[in-house]
Protein backbone atom coordinates (compact mmCIF):
# COMPACT_ATOMS: atom_id res chain seq x y z
CA UNK A 1 0.00 0.00 0.00
CA UNK A 2 2.81 2.41 0.88
CA UNK A 3 4.43 1.76 -2.49
CA UNK A 4 1.17 2.60 -4.31
CA UNK A 5 0.80 5.82 -2.31
CA UNK A 6 4.36 6.74 -3.26
CA UNK A 7 3.86 6.03 -6.97
CA UNK A 8 0.95 8.44 -7.39
CA UNK A 9 2.79 11.62 -6.37
CA UNK A 10 5.72 10.43 -8.50
CA UNK A 11 3.41 10.12 -11.50
CA UNK A 12 2.03 13.64 -10.99
CA UNK A 13 5.56 14.98 -10.56
CA UNK A 14 6.56 13.19 -13.74
CA UNK A 15 3.79 14.97 -15.68
CA UNK A 16 4.77 18.37 -14.26
CA UNK A 17 8.41 17.69 -15.14
CA UNK A 18 7.40 16.60 -18.61
CA UNK A 19 5.49 19.86 -19.11
CA UNK A 20 8.55 21.86 -18.10
CA UNK A 21 10.91 19.89 -20.35
CA UNK A 22 8.48 20.08 -23.28
CA UNK A 23 8.48 23.89 -23.01
CA UNK A 24 12.29 23.80 -22.71
CA UNK A 25 12.47 21.60 -25.81
CA UNK A 26 10.53 24.16 -27.84
CA UNK A 27 12.69 27.05 -26.58
CA UNK A 28 16.02 25.24 -27.04
CA UNK A 29 15.17 23.38 -30.26
CA UNK A 30 18.06 24.87 -32.35
CA UNK A 31 20.52 23.50 -29.80
CA UNK A 32 18.81 20.17 -29.20
CA UNK A 33 18.88 19.11 -32.85
CA UNK A 34 22.67 18.71 -32.58
CA UNK A 35 23.72 15.10 -31.99
CA UNK A 36 25.34 15.36 -28.55
CA UNK A 37 22.70 17.58 -26.88
CA UNK A 38 19.92 15.49 -28.46
CA UNK A 39 21.46 12.31 -27.07
CA UNK A 40 21.88 13.81 -23.60
CA UNK A 41 18.30 15.16 -23.63
CA UNK A 42 16.90 11.81 -24.75
CA UNK A 43 18.92 9.90 -22.15
CA UNK A 44 17.61 12.22 -19.44
CA UNK A 45 14.05 11.30 -20.37
CA UNK A 46 14.93 7.61 -20.54
CA UNK A 47 16.25 7.80 -16.98
CA UNK A 48 13.10 9.58 -15.79
CA UNK A 49 10.95 6.93 -17.47
CA UNK A 50 12.91 4.01 -15.99
CA UNK A 51 12.69 5.53 -12.50
CA UNK A 52 8.92 5.96 -12.79
CA UNK A 53 8.33 2.47 -14.20
CA UNK A 54 11.00 0.92 -11.98
CA UNK A 55 12.49 -1.07 -14.84
CA UNK A 56 16.08 -1.71 -15.84
CA UNK A 57 17.04 -0.48 -19.28
CA UNK A 58 20.67 -0.84 -20.47
CA UNK A 59 22.55 2.33 -21.23
CA UNK A 60 23.06 3.19 -24.84
CA UNK A 61 26.48 3.44 -26.42
CA UNK A 62 28.15 6.81 -26.26
CA UNK A 63 27.72 8.62 -29.60
CA UNK A 64 30.81 9.41 -31.64
CA UNK A 65 31.91 13.01 -31.65
CA UNK A 66 30.35 14.89 -34.54
CA UNK A 67 30.46 18.57 -35.35
CA UNK A 68 27.97 20.51 -37.43
CA UNK A 69 29.43 19.01 -40.62
CA UNK A 70 28.86 15.49 -39.34
CA UNK A 71 25.25 16.13 -38.29
CA UNK A 72 23.60 15.01 -41.50
CA UNK A 73 25.88 11.97 -41.77
CA UNK A 74 24.92 10.91 -38.23
CA UNK A 75 21.23 11.31 -38.98
CA UNK A 76 21.51 9.22 -42.15
CA UNK A 77 23.68 6.44 -40.74
CA UNK A 78 22.85 6.20 -37.03
CA UNK A 79 19.36 4.94 -36.07
CA UNK A 80 19.91 6.17 -32.51
CA UNK A 81 20.45 9.71 -33.76
CA UNK A 82 17.20 9.58 -35.71
CA UNK A 83 15.36 8.29 -32.65
CA UNK A 84 16.77 11.14 -30.56
CA UNK A 85 15.46 13.70 -33.03
CA UNK A 86 12.12 11.94 -33.38
CA UNK A 87 11.77 12.00 -29.59
CA UNK A 88 11.97 15.81 -29.57
CA UNK A 89 8.75 16.00 -31.59
CA UNK A 90 7.03 13.14 -29.76
CA UNK A 91 7.85 14.62 -26.37
CA UNK A 92 6.51 18.06 -27.23
CA UNK A 93 3.32 16.63 -28.75
CA UNK A 94 2.61 14.30 -25.82
CA UNK A 95 4.12 15.98 -22.75
CA UNK A 96 2.54 19.40 -23.32
CA UNK A 97 -1.10 18.19 -23.26
CA UNK A 98 -0.34 15.65 -20.52
CA UNK A 99 1.25 18.28 -18.32
CA UNK A 100 -1.50 20.79 -19.03
CA UNK A 101 -4.09 18.14 -18.13
CA UNK A 102 -2.36 17.59 -14.79
CA UNK A 103 -2.23 21.34 -14.08
CA UNK A 104 -5.90 21.82 -15.05
CA UNK A 105 -7.01 18.82 -13.01
CA UNK A 106 -5.19 19.70 -9.81
CA UNK A 107 -5.81 23.41 -10.26
CA UNK A 108 -9.57 22.85 -10.44
CA UNK A 109 -9.42 20.69 -7.33
CA UNK A 110 -8.03 23.71 -5.51
CA UNK A 111 -10.64 25.90 -7.19
CA UNK A 112 -13.45 23.63 -6.05
CA UNK A 113 -12.22 23.58 -2.45
CA UNK A 114 -11.85 27.35 -2.51
CA UNK A 115 -15.24 27.85 -4.05
CA UNK A 116 -17.13 25.75 -1.52
CA UNK A 117 -15.40 27.22 1.55
CA UNK A 118 -14.47 30.84 0.89
CA UNK A 119 -16.87 32.06 -1.79
CA UNK A 120 -18.93 34.01 0.74
CA UNK A 121 -15.91 36.00 1.93
CA UNK A 122 -14.89 37.17 -1.53
CA UNK A 123 -16.21 40.01 -3.68
CA UNK A 124 -18.55 38.82 -6.41
CA UNK A 125 -16.02 39.51 -9.13
CA UNK A 126 -13.31 37.45 -7.31
CA UNK A 127 -15.38 34.30 -6.77
CA UNK A 128 -13.84 31.45 -8.87
CA UNK A 129 -15.91 29.74 -11.48
CA UNK A 130 -16.32 26.00 -11.63
CA UNK A 131 -15.99 23.88 -14.74
CA UNK A 132 -18.69 24.64 -17.25
CA UNK A 133 -18.46 28.35 -16.40
CA UNK A 134 -20.57 27.86 -13.28
CA UNK A 135 -20.41 30.77 -10.84
CA UNK A 136 -20.69 30.01 -7.14
CA UNK A 137 -23.28 32.54 -5.95
CA UNK A 138 -24.99 30.65 -3.14
CA UNK A 139 -24.66 27.85 -0.66
CA UNK A 140 -26.59 25.48 -2.87
CA UNK A 141 -23.99 25.75 -5.62
CA UNK A 142 -21.14 25.75 -3.13
CA UNK A 143 -22.33 22.58 -1.38
CA UNK A 144 -23.44 20.66 -4.49
CA UNK A 145 -21.55 21.67 -7.63
CA UNK A 146 -18.22 22.49 -5.98
CA UNK A 147 -17.94 19.15 -4.05
CA UNK A 148 -19.01 17.23 -7.14
CA UNK A 149 -16.27 18.89 -9.20
CA UNK A 150 -13.70 18.39 -6.46
CA UNK A 151 -14.55 14.73 -5.93
CA UNK A 152 -14.53 13.99 -9.65
CA UNK A 153 -11.15 15.66 -10.20
CA UNK A 154 -9.63 14.02 -7.13
CA UNK A 155 -10.67 10.65 -8.56
CA UNK A 156 -9.18 11.57 -11.92
CA UNK A 157 -5.97 12.72 -10.21
CA UNK A 158 -5.83 9.54 -8.14
CA UNK A 159 -6.28 7.05 -10.96
CA UNK A 160 -5.99 8.90 -14.25
CA UNK A 161 -2.87 11.05 -13.84
CA UNK A 162 -0.56 8.18 -12.71
CA UNK A 163 -1.85 6.09 -15.61
CA UNK A 164 -1.19 8.97 -17.99
CA UNK A 165 2.34 9.35 -16.60
CA UNK A 166 3.12 5.65 -16.99
CA UNK A 167 1.75 5.70 -20.54
CA UNK A 168 4.06 8.58 -21.44
CA UNK A 169 7.02 6.81 -19.81
CA UNK A 170 6.36 3.64 -21.80
CA UNK A 171 6.09 5.71 -24.96
CA UNK A 172 9.45 7.28 -24.15
CA UNK A 173 11.16 3.92 -23.78
CA UNK A 174 9.45 2.59 -26.90
CA UNK A 175 10.63 5.50 -29.04
CA UNK A 176 14.17 5.58 -27.66
CA UNK A 177 14.78 1.83 -27.45
CA UNK A 178 16.77 0.29 -30.30
CA UNK A 179 14.96 -1.90 -32.79
CA UNK A 180 15.02 -5.68 -32.40
CA UNK A 181 17.57 -6.03 -35.20
CA UNK A 182 19.76 -3.38 -33.59
CA UNK A 183 19.55 -5.11 -30.22
CA UNK A 184 20.50 -8.41 -31.84
CA UNK A 185 23.42 -6.74 -33.59
CA UNK A 186 24.68 -5.28 -30.33
CA UNK A 187 24.19 -8.61 -28.59
CA UNK A 188 26.23 -10.34 -31.26
CA UNK A 189 28.95 -7.70 -30.86
CA UNK A 190 29.03 -8.26 -27.10
CA UNK A 191 29.10 -12.04 -27.49
CA UNK A 192 31.85 -11.81 -30.10
CA UNK A 193 33.93 -9.59 -27.85
CA UNK A 194 33.46 -11.75 -24.77
CA UNK A 195 34.15 -14.92 -26.76
CA UNK A 196 37.38 -13.45 -28.10
CA UNK A 197 38.40 -12.44 -24.59
CA UNK A 198 37.57 -15.93 -23.31
CA UNK A 199 39.58 -17.54 -26.11
CA UNK A 200 42.53 -15.27 -25.40
CA UNK A 201 42.32 -16.15 -21.72
CA UNK A 202 42.14 -19.82 -22.67
CA UNK A 203 45.19 -19.47 -24.92
CA UNK A 204 47.09 -17.73 -22.11
CA UNK A 205 46.18 -20.55 -19.76
CA UNK A 206 47.39 -23.11 -22.32
CA UNK A 207 50.70 -21.23 -22.60
CA UNK A 208 51.06 -21.33 -18.83
CA UNK A 209 50.31 -25.05 -18.75
CA UNK A 210 52.77 -25.61 -21.58
CA UNK A 211 55.52 -23.75 -19.69
CA UNK A 212 54.77 -25.68 -16.50
CA UNK A 213 54.87 -29.02 -18.33
CA UNK A 214 57.96 -28.11 -20.35
CA UNK A 215 59.98 -26.57 -17.55
CA UNK A 216 58.67 -28.65 -14.65
CA UNK A 217 57.22 -32.08 -15.39
CA UNK A 218 59.30 -32.76 -18.49
CA UNK A 219 62.52 -31.72 -16.78
CA UNK A 220 61.79 -34.07 -13.89
CA UNK A 221 61.02 -36.94 -16.26
CA UNK A 222 64.32 -36.35 -18.06
CA UNK A 223 66.12 -36.49 -14.73
CA UNK A 224 64.34 -39.70 -13.78
CA UNK A 225 65.16 -41.25 -17.16
CA UNK A 226 68.83 -40.36 -16.77
CA UNK A 227 68.94 -41.88 -13.30
CA UNK A 228 67.25 -45.05 -14.50
CA UNK A 229 69.76 -45.27 -17.35
CA UNK A 230 72.66 -44.91 -14.92
CA UNK A 231 71.02 -47.41 -12.59
CA UNK A 232 70.64 -49.91 -15.43
CA UNK A 233 74.34 -49.63 -16.31
CA UNK A 234 75.39 -50.04 -12.68
CA UNK A 235 73.27 -53.18 -12.28
CA UNK A 236 75.23 -55.27 -14.74
CA UNK A 237 75.79 -57.95 -12.11
CA UNK A 238 72.25 -57.79 -10.68
CA UNK A 239 69.71 -60.54 -11.29
CA UNK A 240 68.04 -60.52 -14.68
CA UNK A 241 64.58 -59.76 -13.31
CA UNK A 242 65.91 -56.65 -11.52
CA UNK A 243 67.63 -55.39 -14.64
CA UNK A 244 64.44 -56.07 -16.65
CA UNK A 245 62.35 -54.02 -14.22
CA UNK A 246 64.80 -51.12 -14.45
CA UNK A 247 64.82 -51.37 -18.23
CA UNK A 248 61.02 -51.38 -18.39
CA UNK A 249 60.86 -48.41 -16.02
CA UNK A 250 63.37 -46.56 -18.24
CA UNK A 251 61.32 -47.27 -21.37
CA UNK A 252 58.11 -46.28 -19.57
CA UNK A 253 59.56 -42.92 -18.61
CA UNK A 254 60.78 -42.28 -22.15
CA UNK A 255 57.32 -43.18 -23.51
CA UNK A 256 55.72 -40.81 -21.01
CA UNK A 257 58.10 -38.08 -22.20
CA UNK A 258 57.11 -38.67 -25.82
CA UNK A 259 53.43 -38.49 -24.92
CA UNK A 260 54.03 -35.38 -22.86
CA UNK A 261 55.78 -33.67 -25.78
CA UNK A 262 52.83 -34.57 -27.99
CA UNK A 263 50.38 -33.11 -25.46
CA UNK A 264 52.44 -29.92 -25.23
CA UNK A 265 52.52 -29.52 -29.01
CA UNK A 266 48.78 -30.14 -29.45
CA UNK A 267 47.73 -27.95 -26.50
CA UNK A 268 49.71 -24.87 -27.54
CA UNK A 269 52.78 -25.20 -29.76
CA UNK A 270 55.74 -23.74 -27.83
CA UNK A 271 57.24 -22.48 -31.07
CA UNK A 272 54.38 -19.97 -31.40
CA UNK A 273 55.44 -18.28 -28.18
CA UNK A 274 59.12 -18.43 -29.16
CA UNK A 275 59.05 -17.37 -32.83
CA UNK A 276 55.58 -16.01 -33.52
CA UNK A 277 53.25 -17.23 -36.23
CA UNK A 278 55.60 -16.53 -39.16
CA UNK A 279 58.56 -18.34 -37.63
CA UNK A 280 56.38 -21.21 -36.44
CA UNK A 281 54.96 -21.78 -39.94
CA UNK A 282 58.43 -21.63 -41.48
CA UNK A 283 59.66 -24.30 -39.06
CA UNK A 284 56.54 -26.35 -39.71
CA UNK A 285 57.11 -26.24 -43.47
CA UNK A 286 60.73 -27.33 -42.99
CA UNK A 287 59.66 -30.43 -41.03
CA UNK A 288 56.62 -31.50 -43.05
CA UNK A 289 56.71 -34.34 -45.56
CA UNK A 290 56.15 -32.14 -48.61
CA UNK A 291 58.22 -29.18 -49.85
CA UNK A 292 56.26 -26.08 -48.92
CA UNK A 293 56.73 -22.38 -49.61
CA UNK A 294 55.55 -19.94 -46.94
CA UNK A 295 54.40 -16.51 -48.13
CA UNK A 296 53.79 -14.52 -44.95
CA UNK A 297 52.41 -11.03 -45.44
CA UNK A 298 51.91 -8.18 -42.99
CA UNK A 299 49.38 -9.42 -40.43
CA UNK A 300 49.77 -6.91 -37.57
CA UNK A 301 48.66 -7.98 -34.12
CA UNK A 302 46.92 -11.36 -34.08
CA UNK A 303 45.19 -12.78 -30.98
CA UNK A 304 46.85 -15.86 -29.52
CA UNK A 305 43.76 -17.98 -30.15
CA UNK A 306 43.78 -17.05 -33.85
CA UNK A 307 47.52 -17.80 -34.14
CA UNK A 308 46.98 -21.25 -32.66
CA UNK A 309 44.12 -22.01 -35.06
CA UNK A 310 46.17 -20.83 -38.06
CA UNK A 311 49.11 -23.01 -36.99
CA UNK A 312 46.99 -26.13 -36.57
CA UNK A 313 45.19 -25.49 -39.88
CA UNK A 314 48.48 -25.28 -41.79
CA UNK A 315 49.88 -28.31 -39.95
CA UNK A 316 46.84 -30.44 -40.76
CA UNK A 317 46.66 -29.25 -44.38
CA UNK A 318 50.35 -30.00 -45.04
CA UNK A 319 50.00 -33.38 -43.34
CA UNK A 320 47.03 -34.18 -45.60
CA UNK A 321 49.00 -33.09 -48.67
CA UNK A 322 51.81 -35.47 -47.77
CA UNK A 323 49.70 -38.45 -46.62
CA UNK A 324 46.65 -38.42 -48.84
CA UNK A 325 47.37 -36.00 -51.67
CA UNK A 326 50.86 -37.34 -52.56
CA UNK A 327 51.69 -33.76 -53.44
CA UNK A 328 55.18 -32.91 -54.75
CA UNK A 329 54.84 -29.36 -53.40
CA UNK A 330 52.61 -26.94 -51.53
CA UNK A 331 52.27 -23.23 -50.91
CA UNK A 332 50.99 -21.43 -47.83
CA UNK A 333 49.86 -17.81 -48.01
CA UNK A 334 49.07 -15.86 -44.84
CA UNK A 335 47.89 -12.26 -44.79
CA UNK A 336 45.44 -9.79 -43.34
CA UNK A 337 42.07 -9.10 -44.94
CA UNK A 338 40.46 -6.17 -43.15
CA UNK A 339 39.75 -7.38 -39.64
CA UNK A 340 40.49 -11.05 -40.38
CA UNK A 341 43.48 -13.33 -40.85
CA UNK A 342 43.51 -15.19 -44.17
CA UNK A 343 45.28 -18.53 -44.54
CA UNK A 344 45.38 -20.27 -47.92
CA UNK A 345 47.07 -23.65 -48.45
CA UNK A 346 47.41 -25.05 -51.99
CA UNK A 347 49.04 -28.32 -52.96
CA UNK A 348 49.50 -29.84 -56.40
CA UNK A 349 48.61 -33.37 -55.37
CA UNK A 350 45.97 -35.78 -56.71
CA UNK A 351 43.02 -33.93 -55.11
CA UNK A 352 39.77 -35.63 -54.28
CA UNK A 353 39.84 -34.68 -50.60
CA UNK A 354 36.67 -35.87 -48.89
CA UNK A 355 35.72 -34.41 -45.53
CA UNK A 356 33.76 -37.53 -44.66
CA UNK A 357 36.73 -39.89 -45.06
CA UNK A 358 38.71 -38.63 -42.08
CA UNK A 359 41.18 -36.43 -43.99
CA UNK A 360 41.37 -33.89 -41.16
CA UNK A 361 39.25 -31.27 -42.91
CA UNK A 362 36.47 -31.74 -40.36
CA UNK A 363 38.93 -30.94 -37.58
CA UNK A 364 40.05 -27.83 -39.44
CA UNK A 365 36.46 -26.73 -39.85
CA UNK A 366 35.68 -27.23 -36.14
CA UNK A 367 38.66 -25.17 -35.04
CA UNK A 368 37.88 -22.34 -37.44
CA UNK A 369 34.14 -22.24 -36.74
CA UNK A 370 34.88 -21.99 -33.03
CA UNK A 371 36.22 -18.49 -33.80
CA UNK A 372 33.37 -17.64 -36.19
CA UNK A 373 35.65 -18.10 -39.17
CA UNK A 374 35.01 -19.58 -42.59
CA UNK A 375 36.49 -22.55 -44.45
CA UNK A 376 36.38 -23.14 -48.22
CA UNK A 377 37.76 -26.37 -49.66
CA UNK A 378 38.35 -27.02 -53.35
CA UNK A 379 39.77 -30.43 -54.24
CA UNK A 380 38.66 -31.74 -57.62
CA UNK A 381 39.94 -35.18 -58.70
CA UNK A 382 43.39 -34.72 -60.16
CA UNK A 383 44.04 -31.64 -58.04
CA UNK A 384 45.00 -29.13 -57.02
CA UNK A 385 43.64 -28.96 -53.47
CA UNK A 386 43.06 -25.54 -51.94
CA UNK A 387 41.95 -24.84 -48.38
CA UNK A 388 41.07 -21.18 -47.77
CA UNK A 389 40.47 -20.12 -44.19
CA UNK A 390 39.56 -16.71 -42.78
CA UNK A 391 39.38 -16.06 -39.04
CA UNK A 392 38.20 -12.75 -37.52
CA UNK A 393 40.83 -10.98 -35.45
CA UNK A 394 38.77 -8.06 -34.18
CA UNK A 395 36.66 -8.14 -30.97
Amino acid sequence: MGERWGQRPRGVGYLFGGLATAVATVLALPLLVLPSPARAWADRHRRRATLLLDVAVPDRDAPPAAGPRGWWHRVRTDPDARRDLWWLLVHVVTALPSGVAAVVCLGNVVTGIWAMTLWWALPAEAVPKLLGDITVDGWGTALLAAPAQTGLLIAVSWWGLPLLARTHARLCLAVLSPSTSRQLTRRVEVLTRTRTEALDAHAAELRRIERDLHDGVQARLVAVAMRLGVAGESLADAPEDVRELVRQAHEGVEEAMRELRHVIRTAYPPILADRGLGGALTALAADCGVPARIRFGEVGTVPAAVEAVAYFVVAEALSNAAKHGRAPGAEVRVGRTGTGLSVRITDDGIGGADEGRGTGIAGIRRRVLALDGSVLVSSPPGGPTTIAVEVPCGS
